[in-house]
């Protein structure tokens, strides 16, 4: 996993976190499990794309915004070569 910080970067979120699942399921799953967790612990309703389909999802959460990938659609996206910049926190 991948946090990014965008602060003084984009005006989208001041925050990025990509994060891989194995298949499309568990893609789809972690996508699940995180926007019950924002909704019911933190109130947020997110606005998610992707999830029917389960090769990535992104999930818009204000503030934070996060792309879930299966690790091939993650290869062919690199999104982490687009932001990362030293300094940039992996976990």
């Amino acid at each position: 996993m991948v946090v990014i910080d965008l602060r003084g970067r984009s005006e989208l979120a001041d925050h990025m976190v990509i994060a891989s699942g194995r298949s499309s399921r568990q893609v789809a799953a972690l996508a699940e499990n995180l926007t019950d967790r924002l909704k019911h612990e933190l109130g947020l309703g997110c606005k998610v794309e992707g999830k029917d389909q389960g090769d990535w999802v992104l999930i818009d959460a204000g503030d934070a915004i996060v792309h879930i990938f299966r690790p091939e659609v993650r290869d062919f996206y690199q999104l982490e070569k687009m932001w990362v910049t030293p300094g940039t926190q992996n976990r």
